[in-house]
């Protein structure tokens, strides 16, 4: 019962070989006990022992508790099904009725003949049976006469031994029957209910438990009163086909591909065979080969929601973002529309309001249609409130907007419907802390590792966060984390960062190095790591190592700024090689021509040379851009004096530098011919304002936090925001936000359509 709702049945099993087995009652006795009942005699008494009726009472009393049960999980309603999983359901009468019942008779065949079996039977694989003269109907006529005569045989046999054995495979027959086979076939007969599907192989998996016990007695009855060498070579005939059935059955069961293909075998008419030979497709990577297979599920079923939500997710893999967006408006359009007085909620199944997700995802690529994106995923709430997944994109795009007050509501709100999700939470604190409210934010990454110990992003963020703080006490904690974090995925470049980054705050140079250089091996373009792992080397006085990490990061990373500061500041002092130096100066000046420390630091590189004369205009264009800034003008007015006590002017250009460098080419003034302050006229090096520090699992990620210094300092990456709007296989797709990701799951649903 646990895993499909026919278990239940079984205590319907249970009692029946109470009553008839163990008991050992009679059709007779069950007239004679219905009689008594009906007419209320005083004088009626169970025909059995007492410890029989407390047996039935308690199976009874069990039974009672495990529906409730299995209603609690269910949310106390049915389950939502289309009119692709069960056509018949739907349909008019006297259509349904005739269906339904010509359904009793391919599933007494398919157990008679497992011949062509399919692993689903929905959508279109049985047309209906929509008028009494459709020949089908003798099929159904042909299984009812069938069960008629077992129970007459049954009821009217003076045989023992026939009506005990055929009694009990009326407990076993697999159909309206009272027995074993019947009892587990009820919860699928669409009796009580409509099911999920048409025809589903697995219902028939316990009522052929009966249907064997009719082999075998009818072996033995061959075997009495006819030949035992023909039972025993009919025996061996029926053991050889159906083992060889069964050896090569389970060869379509290998693997996605293989199984869906077999069922495509069978029959054509069934478009989710063709979209779940898609998805198996599409986990493989071939998106065209997957593409070809949903849009054939299209032709199959041209109204069938998940087969177009396949086709846009499909041209969405493929970077056709027009064609994916008019297959997501296709699907859209053929959504159940809404009538006055009816829940949206129990007329539209979950997996296709995931055509709003997949919608809005590929329209909020768009910085100009998020508010067109917000109005989606308002849409798809509005049409099931419970659904989580909406709040979480809608929170994301909230928070593009600049309106984080709005994001809190929004998932504060989700809570009301899932108190125990711990991505909830997360983005709650990831909001929390967009907000400037670290320890709010703290708090609920702690409630989301309450609720997941192992929730990745939380125990990274969380560390990070801790880390902050500055508190020794709570760089332990962090530090648990982040080893947590290794022990789980060792080559998680941005765990041995943070580890980096921790080390840092402890003053472990030497650990923070090792963290630093894991990083870089494992990702060679880290950003963070390159530049951090640079910048302690130079500070620990080992510049010559660090300039191979930093010639790598701009490599990888040519338009980052620090990163040429430093570089250019190791080429000037260590290496003494001026060109490289200006080269990386002149770099800064084309992606910044405003930029006052690539100005100034291109500024000591001609006094470097013996250039005054353009190190003082070059000294002055960066006095015009920042007069605030104390060193430009300290450092201008070193040249001016030094210019002055050389006596230079601009018609001597020429001749300055031809007395300073007789061999023409430029040379360093001594500091003997200059005032000592001059020995301050270096590149001014400041800290990585572009850099992020929170990171995790990425899926949309874009420029953010940075930790603002006024010198050099360490940084690191930002926080993630988990979102629901992108596939697993769209998980690289980023767009970082400021201080957090959020947390979300992957809404372009590859199940939807499937089995």
């Amino acid at each position: 019962m646990l895993c499909k709702e026919q278990g239940i049945t079984v205590a319907g099993v249970c009692a029946a070989y109470e009553i008839f087995v163990t008991q050992k009652m009679r059709l007779p006795e069950i007239k004679h006990v219905i009689k008594t009942a009906i007419t209320a005699k005083s004088s009626y008494h169970l025909p059995w022992s007492s410890e029989a009726t407390k047996r039935l009472l308690v199976l009874s009393a069990t039974t009672l508790c495990l529906l409730l049960a299995r209603l609690q999980i269910m949310g106390s309603q049915l389950p939502v099904f289309t009119r692709f999983d069960n056509p018949a359901s739907v349909a008019p009468t006297p259509a349904r009725q005739l269906t339904y019942h010509y359904l009793i008779s391919i599933n007494l065949w398919l157990l008679l003949f497992p011949c062509n079996l399919c692993c689903d039977w929905t959508m279109g694989t049985i047309p209906l049976v929509e008028s009494f003269i459709d020949t089908r109907n003798f099929a159904t006529i042909a299984a009812y006469t069938f069960f008629m005569a077992l129970f007459v045989t049954a009821y009217t046999t003076e045989n023992r031994q026939q009506r005990l054995v055929i009694l009990m495979n009326n407990i076993v027959s697999c159909f309206q029957s009272m027995a074993l086979m019947a009892l587990p076939f009820i919860p699928a007969s669409n009796l009580f209910f409509p099911v999920g599907f048409v025809i589903a192989e697995r219902v028939l998996y316990m009522p052929s438990m009966g249907f064997c016990m009719l082999v075998a007695y009818g072996w033995n009855v061959l075997s009495e009163k006819r030949s035992k060498k023909l039972a025993w070579f009919l025996l061996s005939i029926l053991l050889l086909t159906h083992g060889t059935k069964t050896y090569l059955r389970n060869w379509d069961w290998e693997d996605e591909y293989s199984i869906f293909m077999s069922g495509l075998r069978v029959n054509q008419k069934n478009a989710k065979l063709f979209n779940n030979v898609g998805h198996a497709l599409e986990s493989q990577g071939k998106y065209e080969e997957a593409l070809k297979f949903f849009k054939t599920a299209v032709s199959v079923q041209e109204d069938d929601v998940g087969a177009h939500i396949n086709v846009g997710r499909t041209f969405n893999h493929l970077k056709m973002f027009k064609e994916a967006e008019e297959a997501y408006l296709r699907a859209k359009s053929l959504l159940p529309k809404a009538k006055p007085g009816e829940s949206y909620q129990a007329r539209i199944a979950p997996n296709h309001l995931n055509v709003f997700l997949n919608l809005a995802n590929l329209i909020s690529k768009n910085s100009t249609r998020l508010e067109e994106a917000d109005m989606l995923y308002r849409q798809a709430i509005s049409m099931r409130a419970d659904y989580t997944q909406a709040y979480i994109n809608r929170g994301d795009i909230l928070i593009k907007l600049n309106r984080t007050k709005e994001a809190q509501e929004v998932y504060e709100r989700a809570l009301l419907y899932d108190s125990n999700n711990p991505d909830i939470y997360y983005n709650l604190g990831v909001v929390f802390l967009e907000q400037g409210k670290a320890s709010q934010a703290l708090a609920y990454l702690d409630k989301a590792l309450e609720f997941d110990p192992e929730h990745e992003q939380a125990l990274l963020n969380s560390a990070i966060l801790l880390q902050e703080f500055g508190r020794p006490e709570l760089r332990k904690i962090a530090r648990e984390r982040l080893l947590k974090l290794l022990d789980k995925d060792s080559n998680n470049e941005r765990v041995h960062f943070n580890l980096g980054m921790l080390a840092m705050d402890e003053k472990n140079i030497e650990e923070a190095e090792h963290w630093f250089r894991r990083a870089v091996h494992l990702k060679a373009d880290f950003r963070s790591s390159l530049f951090n792992l640079a910048l302690l080397l130079a500070d620990d006085q080992r510049p010559l190592e660090a300039a191979p990490f930093l010639n790598q990061l701009v490599k990888y990373h040519p338009d980052h700024v620090k990163g040429l500061i430093l570089l250019g500041d190791i080429y000037i002092n260590n290496i003494k090689d001026l060109d490289a130096a200006e080269n990386c100066y002149r770099r800064i000046l084309e992606l910044d021509p405003e930029n006052i420390q690539g100005l100034h630091n291109l500024c000591v590189v001609h006094v470097e040379r013996g250039k005054l004369l353009e190190a003082q205009s070059c000294l002055e264009k960066a006095h015009q851009l920042a007069p605030a800034e104390d060193y430009v003008l300290k450092h201008l007015q070193i040249v001016q004096n030094r210019i002055a006590k050389l006596k230079l002017n601009p018609d001597d250009l020429g001749s300055e530098e031809t007395d300073a460098n007789p061999k023409g080419r430029s040379q360093v003034v001594s500091n003997k011919s200059i005032d000592e302050s001059d020995r301050n006229t270096r590149p001014v090096v400041t800290g990585d304002s572009e850099e992020q520090r929170y990171s995790s699992r990425v899926v949309n990620t874009e420029p953010m936090f940075v930790k603002n210094v006024d010198n050099i300092d360490y940084i690191g990456n930002d926080l993630e925001k988990i979102n629901f709007s992108e596939s697993a296989n769209d998980q690289n797709i980023s767009s970082k936000w400021n201080h957090g990701k959020i947390i979300g799951t992957d809404n372009d649903d590859p199940s939807s359509g499937m089995s």
